[in-house]
């Protein structure tokens, strides 16, 4: 499975925006890679787990994932165009987390904020139609 798993994790360091399950698949089998959609799925969830991936839902409700670039804890600011991302530190988010948390009587409070937009890239394209 780590063979996969590394091939999966590839991928995903490759591409600068989140991808699907279903896209890792496709690049992989076009690279001529023998793995089943079922690995791939897999492989994404042993990386998610270990931390070595981030996973956002789509308005759709599918999930998509990114490799991460740190280690420490962040949150994303996503292109809802061209699906770019940026890792951002968020220290105001945590500490209304654990305050909003503490205020209700909730510890070991955790949370994952996602923030959308359309990057400058986007942004001049549009305009310039």
């Amino acid at each position: 499975m780590s063979s996969r798993r590394d091939a999966v994790h590839d991928i995903l360091r490759s591409s600068a925006s989140f991808r699907s399950a279903q896209d890792v698949y496709a690049q992989l089998r076009s690279d001529g890679a023998k793995i089943g959609l079922t690995t791939v799925y897999r492989a994404l969830q042993a990386l998610a787990d270990g931390g070595m991936v981030d996973v956002l839902r789509t308005d759709d409700g599918e999930s998509v994932y990114r490799a991460c670039t740190t280690d420490s804890h962040h949150h994303h600011l996503v292109c809802r165009q061209c699906g770019s991302t940026v890792e951002v530190a968020g220290p105001d988010v945590e500490r209304w987390a654990e305050a909003v948390g503490a205020e209700h009587g909730f510890t070991e409070v955790t949370h994952t904020v996602e923030v959308f937009g359309t990057c400058a890239e986007c942004s001049v394209s549009r305009t310039s139609r």
